[in-house]
């Protein structure tokens, strides 16, 4: 009871208000279904690691340096970047660029839909942060999280465990955040444009030549975004091989969910009240919250700017689709399609849109990277 009570005295408000912030996270996860694998560790771990004297983080006891299990775990699979390579095959794996590859054209809503990231950057210099925060800022913008993770990481970012709440939870707030932004760009007129879709058949051999031309070319072009997007393409090429089934269902479910949780509560580990309750967190998620919208609106824009010169009209709100957070965007465009019109199916399009914008936020995030190192 001594001990019990002597903790109950050490609790301060701070640590409260991260427990209410865990519980809030676990309430997404469990009862909204919202990256559940992700936040559900996120915040469980917001809560371990501010406990009184947790065991869980290192630090210093009547004198003595306790190294703490998830510090360890940080330093082994976050701080040099391991658990974010190895989502990346998982997402890879998961991944079919077929849509892509048969309307290629699609790869510019993914390269539009990157705005958000360097707008972002640019406001986080106005609010005072240094070029490497900004950058590990803005590429909340990048609407990937393991993009996020690696980009902060990388570059040694003061902010890291709340870039990486905002990127986690924008991804899962896709669509709420999305569908408000598209309906103030567009018409009514607009949003009922049809988009039939001619899939065109893709060869095995395009399909195992891209994963690999995509890496040589975003090794000339960006240097630095190499590890992610060849780790990507990796993933890829295991998928379209078609020798090593097993293992590309093993990097889709396994791999890609075991790295997940680890990760979540790994980051937990740097969610300490003293680091993380400041006005720089509410400023970080306020800057997630425009680099998402900017990503949207760019997309949109762009789509509104190909019709101006195209017979053919494209819906804009496939442009919205340019993000990366995939699936979860390509199915808010598919449903606000149906929405408008029962008989208005915009999945592939929107599909195609979506994961050239996972290729397209690796490659921008390697640009900055470039940028400032």
């Amino acid at each position: 009871m001594e001990v019990l009570y002597e903790n109950l005295l050490q609790i301060t408000w701070q640590q409260v208000v991260m427990w209410a912030i865990g519980g809030i996270l676990i309430f997404l996860a469990i009862y909204k279904k919202m990256e559940p694998t992700l936040l559900l560790p996120i915040g469980f771990g917001a809560i371990l690691v501010n406990l009184p004297f947790s065991g869980a983080i290192t630090q210093v006891i009547n004198g003595k340096t306790e190294h703490g299990a998830l510090d360890i775990l940080f330093d082994a699979g976050v701080g040099n970047e391991l658990f974010p390579l190895l989502l990346f095959i998982g997402i890879g794996a998961m991944i079919d660029f077929g849509p892509l590859l048969s309307n290629p054209k699609l790869m510019l809503f993914g390269a539009a839909a990157q705005f958000g990231i360097f707008f972002t950057v640019s406001m986080a210099s106005l609010f005072g942060f240094d070029i490497r925060n900004a950058v590990s800022i803005g590429i909340i913008g990048a609407a990937d999280g393991p993009t996020s993770i690696f980009v902060a990481t990388y570059l040694n970012s003061d902010y890291l465990p709340a870039i990486i709440v905002a990127a986690y939870s924008y991804m899962a707030l896709v669509p709420i955040v999305q569908p408000p932004v598209i309906r103030l760009l567009t018409t009514k007129k607009e949003r009922l444009i049809r988009m039939p879709y001619a899939p065109k058949q893709v060869s095995k051999l395009t399909r195992i030549l891209f994963p690999i031309l995509i890496t040589v070319i975003a090794g000339l072009v960006a240097p630095r975004s190499v590890a992610l997007v060849g780790f990507l393409m990796f993933g890829n090429l295991i998928r379209e091989c078609g020798v090593l089934n097993q293992l590309s269902e093993s990097a889709q479910n396994t791999l890609a969910n075991l790295i997940t949780l680890l990760l979540g509560i790994t980051v937990a580990s740097k969610m300490r009240a003293e680091q993380f309750l400041s006005v720089e967190t509410l400023i970080i998620l306020a800057l997630g919250l425009v680099a998402f919208v900017f990503d949207t609106a760019g997309g949109v824009l762009f789509a509104k700017f190909l019709n101006l010169f195209s017979k053919n009209k494209i819906n804009p709100m496939i442009g919205a689709a340019g993000i990366s957070a995939f699936p979860m965007s390509a199915r808010v465009v598919h449903k606000m399609g149906l929405q408008e019109d029962n008989q208005n199916f915009l999945l592939m399009h929107a599909a195609g849109a979506n994961v050239s914008g996972q290729i397209a936020s690796v490659i921008a995030g390697g640009l900055l990277l470039g940028f400032i190192a």
